[in-house]
């Protein structure tokens, strides 16, 4: 077992309660478990100990919203989201954990503008061209990101945002989306590294508080208006974006 303070695992169990929350009721939430395992861990540590949380997460969001998914949205966003993850693994090569943090708050905040003036002046991403070129980009984003830092929720939550999927179509089509692309990422992490025995300790203390969390965000979903909702993913978006620009 790694030798952590009180304090560190104190911050850590929060992050997990975190992780658990944002699969299940407030997307978005799970860039401030990033930003804290970061913080508590080795950055290439922090990436894998959090990756496998997310996965027990993913299980337990796909159970409670398996049926609310829309896989044409899904299908739509595959290609484009390996090229991400693929050109996220070439990018892990390359640069160093500041430029890796700016680059994807960069990103996040200029998603988040370009998804509210879409609101503002569009009808969403439905149609056409225009919704493939959504797809593509935002899926790219994505992948990208969440190979890099697993900070892909608030991208992918600006894009279902944009479609105006209601609180469970929006769940769904994301804890879907999550779940496959994590266990995609799971050869790659290994394979460079991030991955360790260590790590999957500091896994097994963690994991009840990531389902109990994930109950309790079930329970939250059926009690948060729509407005609520996207007001909530929009908030935390922003706040992981801003972490990520400043920390």
């Amino acid at each position: 077992m790694p030798e952590l303070t009180w304090w560190a695992w104190a911050l850590l169990a929060f992050a997990a309660i975190v992780v658990g929350l944002s699969k299940t009721a407030v997307p978005g939430a799970g860039t401030i478990a990033v930003a804290i395992f970061a913080a508590v861990l080795p950055a290439k540590q922090s990436t894998g100990v959090l990756l496998l949380l997310l996965i027990v997460a993913d299980i337990f969001a796909v159970t409670m919203y398996r049926r609310h998914a829309d896989w044409r949205t899904l299908l739509r966003l595959a290609p484009a989201v390996v090229v991400g993850v693929l050109v996220g693994v070439v990018f892990l090569w390359f640069a160093d954990d500041l430029w890796v943090k700016r680059s994807i708050g960069v990103i996040l905040l200029a998603v988040i503008a370009i998804t509210l003036l879409r609101r503002r002046f569009a009808s969403g991403v439905d149609g056409g061209g225009s919704h493939r070129v959504a797809a593509a980009t935002y899926g790219t984003l994505g992948g990208f990101t969440t190979m890099v830092a697993n900070a892909a929720g608030p991208v992918m939550s600006m894009y279902f945002l944009a479609a105006r999927f209601e609180v469970k179509a929006f769940l769904g089509t994301a804890a879907w989306f999550f779940a496959i692309v994590n266990l995609f990422k799971v050869p790659f992490s290994i394979g460079i590294g991030i991955i360790t025995v260590p790590g999957l300790w500091i896994d097994l203390v963690l994991v009840p508080l990531v389902v109990a969390s994930a109950f309790l965000g079930r329970w939250l979903a059926d009690r948060l208006s729509q407005s609520v909702f996207e007001k909530l993913v929009i908030v935390f978006t922003i706040v992981g974006a801003v972490y990520l620009l400043v920390a």
